[in-house]
């Protein structure tokens, strides 16, 4: 059979951070940035795995179950178990592995890798599948093989991400909507400040953020914190720990900014958009508390530079920095931001323009 190359992008998240596991809202994009996977299937019983950041191939069985494989490979083959364990047939072969998407900076590079995985185990099987469906599976594939308890944002970002679209996602109802997102168009370009500062979620940090929202739902007497959110914040009194009410209350909020940020695209209000992300910084920065002194320097930096807003996307404690700059400022911006975080000690961050890019696709 000829090979099958599958690309499939990272992600940032414009705003709405942790809200996915708590069936609210998020707004994220595609990247540019891609994993491409190429594979070639064959008859044997399992698939050899070689990624062109690692040495030597990896040989994983056709059955692995969870245990079985550890690191990057564990994606590939969390992919592998979750498509078999829905019911699909998986050939062996062999894979190659090439991405431009940092892995540990919080731009969903294990999201990227699942569902070009995905992508090219479907298309050898002619599996044409729902991509909430696959985005399931890619899920199923890091919750229940590789461990870690992310939400569903990441997959649904890299399955459905469109040129110039955010999506809009509610993981309640669970559908994805296209909205208008093109602030080049308004001479506002958006910044991607890679802190340098590995971004690590399988620690228990993101787990017990995770579990204090529980907690919250539980005490409110609903199964999600999604179920309060038409009513007003004191509803959070009733909430026992205090540290749980201000992570509901990170939650509530954030979700109700995603929905201020889809109506402000509308109208192309980018300075409205910058006061809603600088809200949501300060929510994670004090109800969540998954920021960093690095991280909070660089969104502050950012603001008082010049830039409309900014805020750390991705799960937390690491990882990346976005901030909306109107483009005649860009350089001076990120200029500030360098002679900041060198002034602290940090190490040198990576500043780039970025945009929203293709979604998971066969390439032909």
């Amino acid at each position: 059979m000829s090979p099958i190359r599958y690309a499939a992008p990272g992600r940032i998240n414009l705003i709405g951070e942790h809200t996915d596991y708590n069936l609210g809202f998020a707004l994220p994009i595609a990247l540019p940035e891609r994993t491409v996977v190429t594979y070639v299937p064959d008859d044997m019983p399992a698939i050899a795995v070689r990624s062109d950041t690692q040495d030597g191939d990896v040989r994983i069985p056709l059955d692995t179950t969870p245990g079985d494989m550890q690191g990057w490979a564990g994606y590939v083959a969390g992919v592998m178990w979750a498509l078999r364990t829905a019911g699909h047939r998986i050939q062996g072969g062999t894979m190659s592995i090439t991405s431009d998407v940092e892995m540990g900076s919080g731009v969903a590079s294990s999201a990227a890798l699942e569902c070009a995985v995905l992508g090219a185990l479907t298309s050898a099987i002619g599996v044409r599948g729902d991509r909430i469906e696959l985005a399931q599976i890619a899920q199923r594939a890091e919750n229940d093989y590789v461990g870690a308890p992310t939400g569903l944002m990441d997959q649904l970002a890299s399955l459905c991400g469109e040129p110039r679209k955010a999506l809009m996602i509610d993981f309640q109802a669970l559908t994805v909507r296209s909205v208008a997102f093109d602030p080049e168009a308004s001479d506002i370009a958006l910044l991607l400040i890679n802190s340098r500062a590995p971004h690590q979620h399988a620690g228990g940090e993101y787990a017990s953020r995770r579990a204090s929202c529980e907690r919250a739902a539980a005490d409110l007497g609903v199964s999600s914190l999604r179920e309060v959110q038409a009513t007003d914040l004191t509803v959070l009194a009733a909430v026992t720990d205090p540290v749980d009410a201000r992570r509901a209350r990170h939650i509530l909020t954030d979700n109700q900014r995603v929905l201020d940020v889809v109506a402000a695209l509308k109208e192309s209000d980018f300075t409205a958009i910058g006061r809603l992300f600088n809200a949501s910084q300060a929510s994670m920065r004090d109800d969540f508390e998954i920021t960093t002194g690095h991280i909070d320097l660089i969104a502050d930096t950012a603001v008082e530079a010049g830039a409309l807003g900014a805020r750390m996307t991705g799960g937390g404690f690491g990882g990346c920095v976005i901030a909306l700059a109107p483009l005649d400022m860009a350089g001076r911006i990120a200029d500030a931001i360098r002679s900041a975080v060198a002034d602290a000690g940090y190490n040198a961050p990576t500043i780039s323009r970025t945009r929203a890019g293709q979604g998971a696709e066969l390439l032909r």
